[in-house]
């Protein structure tokens, strides 16, 4: 079991995650149960699958976990870019958080290859 606090790819997502939250609070009342539902719950998932494969027993689920993770980070993209061409965000703001989530995306990808070599 290792500790998730202690890895740099969840302390990103967790950013990630907060930052969705903030982004999606001036979104239209409409969508509230719509894209706003979708980004928090894609966004939230990246950093609490990273927590749940740690605190597995094998490496092996840990991968799966990660794999969930940018399945969610993939989501989360798809969800922004609407966003984005909707006008609820920024282009921006849609910037900012982009650059943050490629960059968990490329951490998650990275631990995913290293964790395959060992197992």
């Amino acid at each position: 079991m290792k500790d998730f606090r202690t890895l740099r790819v969840w302390n990103e997502a967790y950013v990630l995650a907060r930052d969705a939250y903030r982004l999606t609070q001036p979104f239209p009342y409409t969508e509230r149960y719509g894209l706003t539902s979708q980004i928090r719950r894609a966004a939230a998932s990246i950093p609490a699958n990273i927590a749940e494969g740690c605190g597995r027993d094998r490496e092996k689920e840990l991968k799966r976990f990660l794999e969930f993770a940018r399945g969610s980070a993939s989501e989360l993209e798809t969800h922004l870019l609407l966003s984005c061409d909707l006008d609820y965000l920024s282009r921006d703001s849609f910037e900012a958080v982009h650059s943050r989530l490629t960059d968990v995306q490329a951490m998650l990808s990275s631990l995913i290859r290293k964790i395959k070599r060992h197992t």
